[in-house]
């Protein structure tokens, strides 16, 4: 009963929030509201969690895999994704096909591929390391690719999978990070400048309950349930004996598998992508955070990259090296002094003797 009406409450907050804004919108001059509509992010970053371990939750690690496919796809570099996996599906001795995994018993596509770069693996996925990367305290001699280095200008994606509940969502099986510490994480990194927009997107049982308590500005998330709901599994691979994919992804997967980097199809587009018909849960979505109108929002502005590009009209003459002089200036080069080296014998002489 308390879930039912917290639901409704919030529901009458954000319905309200959304027609005041719309109301004060209608008023401002067209080309104005246009310009505020357009992106200002000039890098784009993504965190990829899967939260859980074991090989009966090797859908967890689907999930993530599929995403890190996807956006590196659609062009945010391996240098600009933090890939955070708590179990090692691929090379698990339960595992008929070594070295792959896929998210559909069709076997269509395996994501994890022979290019996957794994910045926090297995035991190194904690609450705490995934607090200290979003807020940038890293302990010393972490290692560059374990950094967000993320500043005003990143549109940053955040993507969680794993088993939750109200208010908070385990790591390893072992500890849990809270809807709260959420919230704090993402405020200090508003606080420190550490995005410009924010896609928070997870997919577990009561997703909805990880973004209530989210305060910060340039923030939008999706859930895969709302508080009170179970997040579904898609299906099942009987030569493996488990699931594969979790029903939300797979349809965000489904929908951004049709995406090019210069595609038109927008973030609106991708909230929707996911009717409870299919999902059997509720999507929850949280925009009373975010100024942008989701469906004048690019897909490519969180799950793409950014690519500066100067447009010269100059004339710019480009002159290639010729093969032969080239040869002929390295044989001029004056070759350095031979050496020598000499192994001097363990043992003397006399004592082999």
């Amino acid at each position: 009963m308390h879930n039912n009406k917290r639901m409704k409450n919030e529901k009458k907050t954000s319905g309200k929030a959304q027609a005041h804004r719309e109301m004060e919108t209608s008023m401002l001059p067209e080309a104005y509201v246009d310009a505020a509509q357009r992106s200002t992010h000039t890098n784009n970053w993504a965190v990829l969690v899967d939260a859980s371990r074991f090989w009966f939750n090797y859908r967890h690690v689907a999930n993530v895999l599929s995403i890190y496919r996807s956006v590196k796809r659609l062009g945010i570099p391996d240098s600009q994704i933090i890939l955070m996996i708590a179990d090692d599906m691929a090379c698990n001795a339960r595992n008929p096909r070594p070295g792959q995994v896929y998210n559909n018993a069709n076997q269509h596509i395996n994501v994890y591929g022979d290019d996957v770069e794994v910045d926090y693996r297995g035991y190194e996925v904690t609450v705490e390391n995934f607090v200290r990367l979003l807020t940038g305290r890293t302990q010393n001699g972490t290692a560059r690719s374990k950094k967000l280095l993320s500043d005003a200008g990143s549109n940053v994606l955040i993507y969680l999978t794993g088993h939750g509940g109200d208010g908070f969502l385990k790591f390893q099986d072992s500890e849990e990070i809270t809807s709260q510490e959420l919230a704090d994480g993402i405020q200090q990194m508003w606080e420190k400048k550490r995005y410009n927009e924010l896609f928070f997107m997870v997919d577990t049982c009561q997703a909805a309950s990880l973004y209530e308590k989210f305060t910060s500005p340039n923030v939008l998330a999706v859930a895969s349930s709302l508080v009170g709901e179970d997040s579904l599994s898609h299906h099942v691979d009987p030569s493996i004996g488990v699931y594969m994919i979790d029903r939300y992804t797979y349809y965000a997967l489904e929908f951004l598998e049709k995406v090019q980097p210069f595609s038109k199809r927008t973030i609106g587009e991708f909230l929707q992508v996911c009717p409870k018909r299919v999902c059997i849960s509720t999507v929850g979505v949280r925009k009373d955070l975010y100024r942008r109108d989701p469906h004048k929002v690019p897909i490519t502005d969180f799950f793409g990259a950014i690519r500066p590009t100067r447009v010269s009209t100059d004339r710019i003459n480009v002159t290639l090296a010729n093969e032969e002089d080239f040869i002929n200036d390295f044989a001029s080069v004056r070759p350095k002094k031979q050496f020598k080296i000499v192994m001097e014998p363990q043992f003397t002489a006399e004592i082999l003797k």
